[in-house]
């Protein structure tokens, strides 16, 4: 895996492409880096080719010399886009990374082949409410030793079922592998991404991407962008299809891999043949 870096609003966005075939890209959410994708990678790339990348001012995308906003993350994109030479894409986002995908498609619709949004939301205020399990859970990522702490944190983000079937130890050390980040520390930025999803809001214009492919998925159990976020933001976009996977939270692209991955290459298998379709159409 090769990395590369490209320059864009005083940010060195750091990146790399793996696969062949049509382009998707694939955006990360809080405290996540792009190798947060690497249990979705095996799956898409023998069909795709995938773009990921570490959000700015996370990972090895630094310095951020702006302050963070979601428009400002969704012309990251675009600039990635641009750099790897590609006119239009599939965009997969999980939790931030979804709500940025919304604000790439309100930029620059015909640049969007279609969307695939998993466990997110399009009210950014949602994942930020301050619910009683929430200030709970979030205190114990913060106090106790590091063991406590990595296991607060998995508590956020997988089910007690799915927590009890691992051991908790050798999971923390993949969950922190696959986010570039030892579970029990909590990188400054991650509270500025967080603010910044909350002032962010797609529900206005969610009604304007009708026309793309889209697919939302929740998980069951996600605290974080729960069901009912989904729902809204399946309704929100004319056509879009809804799926929810039982028995499992906000990790479900780690957990659920397997099933994950044949929602994703189903439903950018069907949109590709539709982009190729209408681009046939529009020569003839």
């Amino acid at each position: 895996m090769e990395r590369r870096a490209t320059t864009h609003r005083g940010c060195n966005l750091s990146w790399f492409v793996e696969g062949q075939g049509a382009p998707v890209v694939l955006i990360q959410g809080s405290g996540v880096g792009a190798n947060g994708w690497r249990p979705q990678l095996d799956a898409l790339t023998s069909r795709f080719q995938c773009l990921c990348f570490d959000n700015r001012a996370y990972g090895r995308s630094v310095p951020s010399a702006e302050p963070l906003s979601l428009e400002l993350m969704a012309e990251d994109v675009l600039a990635l886009m641009d750099a790897q030479g590609w006119q239009s894409a599939h965009l997969v986002g999980h939790s931030m990374g979804g709500l940025i995908a919304q604000y790439v498609a309100r930029r620059a619709k015909t640049r969007v082949r279609s969307l695939a949004l998993l466990c997110t939301f399009a009210n950014g205020r949602a994942p930020s409410k301050l619910t009683p399990w929430l200030v709970r859970v979030g205190l114990r990522t913060r106090i106790g030793t590091r063991r406590m702490r990595q296991r607060a944190f998995m508590e956020m983000v997988l089910t007690h079922d799915e927590l009890a079937a691992v051991d908790p130890d050798a999971m923390a050390k993949k969950l922190g592998t696959l986010f570039d980040r030892d579970l029990a520390e909590s990188p400054p930025i991650l509270m500025q991404q967080v603010k910044t999803m909350a002032r962010a809001d797609a529900r206005p214009f969610l009604s304007d991407l009708a026309g793309i492919p889209t697919l939302v998925a929740s998980a069951e159990h996600d605290r974080i962008a729960t069901p009912a976020s989904g729902r809204e933001l399946a309704q929100g976009i004319p056509g879009a299809r809804y799926v929810e996977l039982s028995g499992t939270a906000h990790a479900m692209t780690v957990t659920r891999a397997t099933e994950v991955n044949a929602l994703l290459v189903e439903h950018l298998e069907h949109a590709e043949q539709d982009s190729r379709s209408a681009t046939r159409g529009a020569r003839g």
